[in-house]
């Protein structure tokens, strides 16, 4: 049995603009872990100032492990030796001499962590520490599932920079995680990249990618690159902008959902010293069905909402927000880790680790914008191949009834297909939170054909929609045929 295909809400390109009413797309933030967090804190002699961490959370199968590498200072004059009271009393003050490197973490179960004694590299006299590489900035690792070099499968892209002496970028390779390669620096590019700079695989053109930052027309963008080989990048290119002063992109790690790049972009608030949010980060999501261009999926929403309170008795994450790539959790669901920061990014604060829990697909749902009246949403042209149309939906209201019905059109503006109306339709639930459409005639009877579904509901939020459907639409393919375009 093949599987049906799905489409998030959150993808525009299968909804006809023209054909909604009463909708509004909102956030779904996955769940904090409120009885473990924070997971681990900076509590190592060497671990200065996390800052804004970078974390990339990898789950090693082979291994049974969960690793996290993470950027830190591990030099830096303004913050070593204070107390919490005098960061409280005055302004952190970076200096030219800070140091960054990268440190690593591990755990069995993604809760408790350690940090062992790699013994790989000296700290005032001792090597007796976690530490991966010093002058390391903004390191993006990745476990290469694609690649054949066993003394390959872990890769990383680093920022290397020596006060005094300049940065380059650079990568290098790992049997293990553990122990690694020496840094091989670009032959070509040497973009600004003072980010997190996150290495992935391009499923759909088999090569690799790396997200990194450039500044541009006085603002931090985000920007892609291509390598066959890991070694050999090619000239940064932007890929997704901010909103001005107010909502620049620092960073964005993503990964690939149902045929779709999923952005977690840390947005920086910056222009207004009197704004309650200045210089605080929040992680907003994106999405691209290419990631040569990502857009936001609903601009201003917070994805992992910040704690409650300010700097220094607010919670451990009310400041700044820097995910890493979700982790598959045993039961299908994600776990999202993230560094959450109690301070202003560019004054003192301490960075802990942390996660919160996702349930697969329901990333972004189109919801009422007034709950009393029914909504309309429609979809672009598709093609039906059988009887099954599934919605994947929650009540807004649990206190409430709800009304789900569904319409087929061989065009958005004429008259329902006969037997297919909304008074016709039967909207029957199934598990985790799906709920199948059905007409008497039976879907499969259209199979063969074209047309747009229309969904009708009130008090009802919808992730996703899936069936025997595949859109034949304008909107998803660039020059697909536009005649009797039903969008």
């Amino acid at each position: 049995m093949e599987a049906l295909s799905k489409y998030l809400m959150l993808d525009r390109r299968i909804l006809n603009p023209q054909a909604m009413e009463n909708i509004s797309i909102q956030i779904t933030p996955p769940e904090k872990d409120v009885k473990n967090n924070p997971l681990m804190v900076q509590d190592k002699p060497w671990e200065i100032r996390i800052d804004n961490g970078y974390p990339n959370v990898i789950y090693d199968k082979e291994k049974e492990v969960f690793r996290c590498y993470y950027t830190l200072f591990t030099d830096d004059p303004d913050t070593e030796g204070t107390t919490v009271e005098e960061r409280s009393s005055r302004d952190y003050v970076p200096g030219p001499d800070r140091v960054t490197s990268l440190a690593y973490a591990q755990s069995r179960d993604g809760i408790h962590w350690e940090k062992p004694a790699l013994n790989r590299v000296e700290w005032r006299g001792s090597k007796a520490n976690n530490i991966l590489f010093l002058f390391a900035h903004g390191t993006g690792v990745m476990l290469d599932e694609h690649s054949s070099a066993p003394d390959k499968k872990y890769k990383m892209v680093t920022k290397v920079d020596i006060p005094g002496h300049g940065a380059h970028m650079a990568v290098a390779f790992s049997p293990d995680g553990l122990n690694w390669s020496e840094l091989i620096p670009w032959p070509e590019y040497n973009p600004p990249a003072d980010s997190h700079n996150l290495p992935f695989w391009n499923e759909k053109e088999g090569c690799y990618m790396l997200l990194s930052r450039i500044w541009k027309d006085g603002i931090r963008m985000t920007t892609l690159s291509r390598s066959d080989d890991f070694i050999h990048w090619s000239e940064p290119k932007e890929t997704l902008r901010g909103r001005g002063f107010g909502a620049q992109v620092y960073s964005m790690p993503v990964f690939f959902w149902n045929d779709l790049y999923l952005g977690l972009a840390s947005i920086i608030h910056e222009g207004d010293r009197t704004d309650g949010d200045f210089d605080m980060v929040d992680c907003e999501l994106t999405w691209a069905a290419e990631p040569e261009h990502f857009d936001f999926v609903a601009p201003g929403q917070p994805l992992i909402p910040r704690g409650r309170g300010r700097y220094p008795t607010g919670d451990f994450d009310c400041g700044c927000i820097y995910a890493s790539q979700p982790v598959a959790a045993a039961d299908g669901g994600l776990w999202l880790y993230y560094m959450g920061g109690n301070g202003r990014h560019t004054n003192f604060r301490e960075t802990s680790l942390a996660r919160a829990r996702w349930k697969p697909d329901r990333f972004a749902a189109l919801t009422p914008k007034r709950g009393e009246e029914n909504s309309l949403i429609t979809t672009c042209r598709m093609k039906f191949d059988g009887g099954a149309l599934e919605v994947l939906a929650e009540a807004v209201d649990q206190s409430r009834p709800v009304y789900l019905a569904a319409q087929v059109h061989r065009v958005w503006t004429e008259a329902p297909v006969s037997g297919f109306t909304f008074e016709e339709s039967q909207a029957l639930d199934m598990e985790d939170g799906w709920r199948s459409l059905q007409w008497p005639k039976g879907l499969d009877s259209l199979a063969g054909t074209t047309g747009c579904i229309k969904l009708k509901f009130r008090n009802l939020k919808i992730w996703a929609v899936r069936g025997d459907i595949c859109s034949d639409g304008h909107r998803l393919w660039e020059g697909a045929d536009m005649e009797n375009e039903g969008s």
